[in-house]
């Protein structure tokens, strides 16, 4: 039992990228780690340590930004911290978590690796490259602590995983739809075109993207509002909308599910109404 693993890197647009995929049975992941005017955007993950140390080595950058605390997207952290000696920001919610051994299920160590612990520093509320001001805006929804990164000077969004693809199937158990909705809204009033995807990676009309999965999520809560007032359970709207049942469900017990779509839905709607 081995996972496959890969990589590809490139650059688009002046921004320097490495994709690290890993494979297992039918279950396919993968990873970007972003590189643009001396700003490193995402670490990759541990497991992928071969594939990103190289690109890491080789990178001239000045500070890490992390979209977010997950092992994929900080598993080389640790290592940056001991040979790069430039600051890591990350929003202060889970500094702490991160400055500690991590502890999530088997299956995604074993995709991902353990990630070690590194020290952070709190997260600006925008900051200056070598040539550029950022804004940095929240967008909790995949995570509590998540944020979209937006170069004021390119108009290009790096967005973590607000985007990944435009019809979301499966979610993890703690992800919430109308907290995603509200983060694609709030992405959607700044000025930006291309959009950096730590999943999908580039994506040329972002914009139209980014709109095109807020109608989706939009529709989806709708329908499942609708079909929970006539009196389905979650489900029966889970089989009716969702009813395909991917590997990843299966593998990872449960944790991601389309269910957890619904149930976001529902429960948001039962704050709001209570």
């Amino acid at each position: 039992m081995f996972l496959k693993k890969s990589s590809q890197s490139g650059e688009i647009h002046n921004v320097t990228y490495l994709n690290g995929q890993v494979r297992f049975q039918g279950v396919s992941l993968n990873v970007y780690s972003f590189l643009v005017d001396g700003v490193l955007i995402d670490t990759g993950a541990q497991s992928l340590h071969q594939y990103f140390k190289p690109f890491i080595d080789q990178a001239d950058f000045d500070h890490v930004f992390i979209t977010h605390f997950h092992e994929d997207h900080t598993g080389c952290a640790s290592y940056i911290e001991k040979t790069k000696k430039v600051p890591i920001y990350l929003d202060e919610k889970t500094i702490d978590y991160c400055g500690k051994r991590a502890h999530y299920p088997i299956y995604r160590q074993f995709f991902w690796g353990r990630r070690k612990p590194f020290h952070a520093q709190m997260m600006p509320s925008e900051f200056q490259s070598r040539n550029a001001r950022w804004h940095v805006i929240p967008t909790p929804g995949h995570a509590m602590d998540h944020h979209a990164f937006l170069n004021r000077e390119t108009g290009q969004l790096f967005t973590g995983d607000l985007y990944v693809m435009e019809k979301t199937k499966v979610v993890l158990e703690e992800e919430s739809i109308p907290s995603i909705i509200q983060s694609l809204e709030r992405v959607l009033t700044y000025d930006f075109q291309e959009v950096f995807c730590n999943h999908a990676g580039f994506i040329p009309d972002g914009r139209r993207a980014l709109q095109r999965k807020l109608d989706y999520l939009l529709g989806i809560q709708n329908q499942v509002l609708t079909l929970h007032h006539k009196g389905d359970s979650p489900e029966e709207i889970r089989q009716k909308l969702f009813p395909r049942r991917f590997p990843i469900i299966k593998f990872s017990r449960g944790e991601w599910d389309s269910i957890h779509i619904v149930h976001s839905i529902m429960n948001e709607n039962h704050v709001i109404n209570s």
